[in-house]
């Protein structure tokens, strides 16, 4: 499956994610949205049968409209008379169950002479209990009827909230579905993208281990000719080959052989004084006049593993090497700052971008810089110096410019 196509299924899976969030989320705001329109009708068509039986008690005439809904949990109702308390609870309660309001509520009744809302009771269809509903006098008045009623419906959301269990459960379970799915998906991905990091891994470890292999089997070949004995400046060379060679072998063996141990944190390292600014010049050896050395540390004796160390500054130098363009300038740096040294190597190559900046440090990763993406190389350098720097307990800090270059400091603590 190519990546377009992969890139396609994710956006089309987030898409169909969203959708069904989207569309569940609606349809519970309308099922709750309808469980309130029922309830404000089923409570009005109650208050108004409770209205008529109070008006026939009365004997007074029952008004078209009796019912006024003043907020969601609040309704007036007018009477046209006085209401006795203990009649209009048996009227409400019974009213409530015929038209299937089972919740709880509470009743004030409106007294003109003092104008307060008296007799602050919390019923129940649920039960018979009533004790004294909360303090009704910051409950809402109207000076269009001499005689009514209060009805308040306290725990509204939460009669609501019953009403809807299963469409509360349903939606938490299909939202745990897409949430398992879309980590599935995460799963997929990522198994893909490692698939890919491991491929390209084995294609570039294959091509750095044919390199020095092929060369060491060329001058092999030479070494076994009769001739190269009559020869030694020759023979002597083509040792060296051999020699050096087998080094940058064994180098890059222990590279990878070090990564997997500081992944399962079991890197030994043997730390030994050493002079870095003689440790640097002999590593320049190689490089000739494509890296400039200055060293303008007073004091450049450190602690550490000096078959790492050797290690680490050779990837950082090959790395800007690599990284440069046609004539490289390539430089290494030492100097003290306080009770540290600090190496630094600079470039004025092609410099990475900010959104790289961290991600060169991840193991495996290239930059995709067009055709500079095919370097070669394990992808793991930055990664293997990384750790390390950190096995050392070191500092490790980058400082670049797309297209004017870079430079890795190491800040080594001295004792």
């Amino acid at each position: 499956m190519s990546r377009r196509t992969i890139q396609l299924l994710v956006v089309f899976s987030a898409l169909l994610i969203c959708g069904v969030v989207i569309t569940q989320i609606f349809w519970v705001k309308q099922a709750l949205d309808l469980r309130h329109r029922q309830f404000n009708q089923n409570a009005h068509v109650a208050l108004q049968d409770v209205a008529g039986k109070l008006a026939k008690v009365s004997g007074v005439m029952q008004t078209t409209n009796p019912v006024e809904q003043l907020s969601p949990e609040y309704f007036l109702v007018n009477t046209n008379a006085t209401t006795q308390p203990d009649l209009l609870e048996l009227f409400i309660k019974d009213s409530f169950h015929t038209h299937n309001l089972i919740t709880d509520f509470e009743v004030g009744i409106y007294d003109c002479t003092t104008n307060r809302m008296r007799y602050g009771m919390s019923l129940s269809t649920k039960d018979n209990d009533k004790k004294a509903a909360t303090l009704t006098s910051n409950w809402i008045k109207t000076d269009k009827y001499p005689y009514y009623f209060g009805v308040r419906f306290p725990e509204q959301e939460t009669y609501f909230a019953g009403s809807m269990n299963s469409a509360i459960w349903s939606s938490i379970l299909v939202l745990v579905a897409v949430s398992f799915f879309a980590y599935a998906l995460f799963i997929i991905l990522r198994q893909k993208q490692l698939s890919e990091v491991q491929r390209d891994f084995v294609n570039n470890m294959t091509h750095e281990l044919q390199t020095p292999i092929s060369t060491i089997r060329i001058a092999a070949d030479v070494l076994n000719s009769e001739n190269i004995v009559t020869q030694p400046v020759r023979h002597k060379r083509y040792v060296q080959i051999v020699q050096d060679e087998i080094l940058r072998l064994q180098g890059q063996v222990e590279m990878v052989l070090s990564m997997a141990k500081a992944e399962r944190d079991v890197l030994t390292l043997q730390k030994e004084n050493f002079n870095a600014e003689e440790m640097i010049r002999s590593i320049l050896l190689p490089f000739e006049d494509k890296v400039k050395f200055n060293c303008n540390a007073s004091n450049t004796f450190i602690d550490a593993d000096t078959f790492h160390f050797r290690c680490v500054i050779n990837n950082l130098i090959d790395n800007a090497l690599k990284y440069s363009n046609d004539v490289p300038h390539v430089a290494v740096e030492t100097y003290n700052q306080g009770k540290n040294l600090v190496i630094a190597v600079r470039d004025q190559g092609i410099g990475i971008a900010p959104e790289y900046q961290k991600k060169i440090f991840n193991q495996f990763f290239r930059i995709p810089y067009g055709d500079v993406h095919n370097v070669k190389g394990f992808g793991i350098g930055l990664s293997y110096v990384k750790q390390i720097v950190r096995a050392h307990r070191w500092r490790l800090d980058l400082e670049s410019t797309l297209g004017e270059g870079s430079t890795f400091k190491i800040t080594i603590p001295q004792a």
